[in-house]
Order: C-alpha cells, then sequence, then structure tokens
C-alpha cells in the first residue's frame, strides 16, 4: 500500500501552522510552570560554572535588567526542554501521511527515542564536558586577574552547549529519516563516513570553547551516532526494498 494520496501544498502549510501553533502553546505552558522554579533550575543548570570558581564563586549581574531576563530565558529553556515530546510528536504526525502504514506505526518509538537522544546529549554534556569547560576556563585565572563571570554570559554558553549536545545526539534520527525518505542510500552514508567525521569535528569546533578534549569529546559521540543511525537506516530500508519486492 503507497502512501497517502497527495493534498495540496495550502493544506499542507494549514496544518504545519497548526501543528506549530499547538507545540508553542505547549511550550509556554512549561515554560510559565519553569518560572515557579527558576531559581533551583538556574541553580542546578549553572552548577558546572559556579564549581570551577571554587568556593565563595558567584555569579554577577552587571545590568539592571540581567537578573530578570536571564531568569525568563532559563524558564524558556526548561519549557523547551519539558515540551519536547510534544514536538517530536506533532513532527511525526505532519510527516506520517507521506509514509507506508508499517512505517507509521513506529510513532511512539519515534517520540520516545528523539526525546532520549535529547536528554542523552545534554546528560553527557552536563555530566562529563560541561564541568572540563570550565574548569578549563577558570584555568586562566591568576594574581593579576580574577574571573568575574556575568550570569548572562555563563547561561548563553551553557545553554549554547546544551542544545549542541541534545541536537547533536539527534544525529541517528535524522540519518533513520534521510534513509527512510529515499534522499540517500544506506550504503552512502557509510561510504561518506569521513566526511560525516569532518563534519562532527567543525561543528564541534564551532560550539566548544578552544579546548581540543571538550571538542573531541562531541564529535566522538557524533560519529558513533551516525554510524548507529546508519545501521538503523540500513536495516529498515532492507526490510521496506524485501517488502515492495513481488514473491517470485
Amino acid at each position: 500500500m503507497q502512501p497517502d494520496t497527495a493534498i495540496p501544498l495550502t493544506a499542507h502549510l494549514a496544518e504545519l501552522r497548526g501543528r506549530i501553533t499547538r507545540w508553542l502553546v505547549v511550550w509556554a505552558l512549561c515554560s510559565a510552570v519553569s518560572w515557579y522554579w527558576r531559581d533551583a533550575i538556574f541553580g542546578a543548570l549553572l552548577a558546572p560554572a559556579t564549581d570551577a570558581l571554587g568556593a565563595g564563586g558567584a555569579l554577577q549581574a552587571i545590568a539592571p535588567t540581567e537578573i530578570f531576563f536571564t531568569f525568563l530565558k532559563c524558564a524558556l529553556l526548561a519549557g523547551f526542554v519539558l515540551a519536547l515530546p510534544v514536538f517530536f510528536w506533532q513532527l511525526w504526525a505532519f510527516i506520517a501521511p507521506g509514509l507506508y502504514p508499517s512505517e507509521k506505526k513506529v510513532a511512539a518509538p519515534f517520540v520516545l527515542i528523539s526525546t532520549l537522544l535529547f536528554a542523552a546529549g545534554g546528560g553527557f554534556g552536563y555530566v562529563v564536558v560541561f564541568p572540563i569547560i570550565y574548569d578549563f576556563l577558570a584555568s586562566f585565572e591568576s594574581d593579576f586577574v580574577q574571573s568575574a563571570w556575568t550570569m548572562r554570559e555563563v547561561f548563553a554558553l551553557t545553554t549554547r552547549l546544551l542544545l549542541a549536545f541534545g541536537i547533536g545526539f539527534e544525529l541517528p534520527v535524522l540519518v533513520f529519516f534521510l534513509a527512510l525518505s529515499g534522499a540517500v542510500r544506506p550504503t552512502r552514508l557509510l561510504a561518506g563516513t569521513k566526511y560525516a567525521v569532518l563534519a562532527a569535528f567543525v561543528f564541534s569546533a564551532l560550539l566548544t570553547p578552544p579546548d581540543p578534549l571538550s571538542q573531541v569529546l562531541l564529535a566522538a559521540p557524533l560519529v558513533v551516532l551516525y554510524l548507529l543511525g546508519v545501521g538503523v537506516a540500513w536495516l529498515v530500508t532492507r526490510r521496506r526494498d524485501e517488502a515492495e519486492t513481488p514473491d517470485g
């Protein structure tokens, strides 16, 4: 059985707008709830930075509105993470009409795996990489220079790294859908591994401080996840090809 009959572009756009609106509403609600616990969330999120500053180390606020707007961004970030399952569900619901019936059955696993991959990426960065990065940056303090990090700048760096690791760990899902859509065959993706390795290190170099260890700690998992995605895509496309091949 073929995917659902094509519908006009305007209908696709209207559906996309509706699904984005639903997700934005959920994001706003989750952000509002997160605002109530903004202090706890902010403190936990930036713990690697404050720990690197040592005993008595505290972040600075040098503008009158800095505390308020940084807490607001923190609540939005927490709301974004909490609303991710809804985002992935809406994404799946949007692309599902173009899939085969057997492929539509993996909706729940897609939402679960995508959410867990983002959480795993963010968790890996937070536990393993963030302490290394902030210890590296704090190591340049001396008798002549004392660190006085602002909450806005530290939060911006932490957010960038958290999203980089979370989004980077979604690589198997991206590779899977590239193969599922027929845009690229798994064999070609495998042949392009050397380019994927290069892209992973470029991505890591752009998003992490100039610390080789932290760059490797981001790039290495991306390469492994890329190969994992290629393997899963190969299994799925092989099953689909077998199902489409007439008997005899």
